[in-house]
């Protein structure tokens, strides 16, 4: 097997690859010591049925530049394959703000075409390619070198047996006409926001009892001081401090060093140097914060009247819909999803699109009392009012 180290290795390699119709992508990567991931190792393989045409790029070689793939993902005559690529693709557009265009999942496709929800890639080796996957060298410490042939044997099976799923379900996307539905899905990867986590929105993410706006001023300033400073230094948020010790820093809203002595849940090298003099600027912003510009939580679905015995037969027509469809029912409309059409909501994402068809159109009219439902057996049938 091939280990590319140079760059002009790399740029033979991905013009060959420029004159296939696509090319299948993984990488290894670190993240438990960074904010962002530490990629290790970038996996790659054109069509074919054997290794040869497979290789393994090195990331961490000396002088190796990655314009020459960003070139390749940059070629929209080639398909990039990947899978459950969200995270791959953060790390190349943090890298380099590229994203491979145009791009097909295999996670998202084997869900519109009824392999279940977020279904693992060694669940469609061993269905589609009737192979197995070797787990050993899953959790391995992909920085360090020479990388050992048990490592490089598993690196190269996440693409080679690739090749073989994305074709299998590429056909059956063109043969169901769904082709579009999964194009459909894969926007919100392609979409910049996706990967950046403003600071000043960081607070979102933090669960709290509380929801008073003064409460909430002190969290986002938190928050937003968490996220700059781990951005800044690379380092996971918690490393900065964890969730509940910002939820104990916004309730005792320390002014001092000594306050923040008598943390319980504060790591200690959080009680001095940068990261305390930043605590203490956070809270003292979140405590002044004008009335007016306070932080105010999402209430728009706690008011919501659900009609418990509609939402429960929308849980009913989905899991029908979906089951004949043979698409993942998460992939069409969550409970939260499935509340607010019963409570009168029409502002969800199960009314548009390919999701409409599927499921949104005879969901519109069961909250309209336009439709029944039937038990016919283990089946259920829709019975129209009209």
């Amino acid at each position: 097997m091939k280990t590319i180290t140079t760059t002009a290795d790399l740029e033979t390699y991905c013009k060959e690859a420029a004159q296939h119709d696509y090319v299948t992508v993984d990488t290894e990567f670190l993240r438990e010591r960074t904010y962002y991931s530490k990629l290790c190792l970038i996996q790659l393989a054109m069509p074919g049925t054997d290794d040869s045409n497979a290789v393994l790029v090195d990331p961490l070689a000396n002088d190796l530049s990655l314009e020459p793939l960003y070139d390749l993902f940059r070629d929209t005559s080639v398909v990039k394959v990947f899978h459950a690529a969200r995270q791959d693709l953060e790390i190349f557009y943090v890298d380099a703000q590229v994203f491979p265009e145009p791009l097909f999942d295999t996670q998202v496709a084997a869900m519109v075409c009824g392999f279940g929800e977020q279904v693992g890639y060694e669940t469609l080796v061993r269905k589609i390619a009737r192979e197995g996957v070797d787990k050993t060298s899953r959790f391995t410490d992909w920085s360090r070198r020479p990388l050992t042939d048990a490592q490089k044997n598993y690196a190269l099976a996440d693409v080679t047996h690739l090749r073989q799923i994305y074709e299998f379900l590429a056909a059956k996307l063109a043969e169901s006409g769904r082709a579009a539905w999964v194009e459909e899905e894969l926007k919100v990867l392609l979409t910049p926001a996706t990967y950046i986590i403003a600071p000043e929105l960081a607070w979102k993410r933090v669960k709290t009892r509380t929801s008073s706006p003064k409460f909430l001023a002190i969290v986002q300033e938190l928050a937003a001081f968490r996220e700059s400073h781990a951005q800044g230094r690379n380092v996971p948020r918690n490393r900065v401090f964890k969730d509940d010790a910002l939820v104990e820093l916004a309730s005792n809203k320390p002014k001092t060093y000594e306050d923040l002595g008598r943390s319980r849940l504060l790591l200690r090298e959080a009680r001095k140097g940068d990261i305390a003099d930043g605590i203490l600027t956070a809270v003292k912003r979140g405590v002044e914060m004008p009335a007016g510009v306070q932080p105010k939580p999402d209430r728009s679905r706690e008011k919501l009247q659900v009609n418990p015995a509609l939402a429960d037969l929308l849980r009913v027509l989905l899991k029908a819909k979906t089951e004949s469809a043979g698409v993942a029912a998460k992939l069409i409309a969550s409970a939260a999803d499935l509340d607010a059409l019963a409570a009168g909501m029409r502002d969800v994402a199960a009314l548009s699109g390919w999701r409409s068809e599927v499921f949104g159109e005879d969901a519109l009219r069961l909250c309209e009392g336009r439709v029944a439902l039937a038990a016919d057996g283990a089946d259920v049938r829709i019975i129209s009012l009209d």
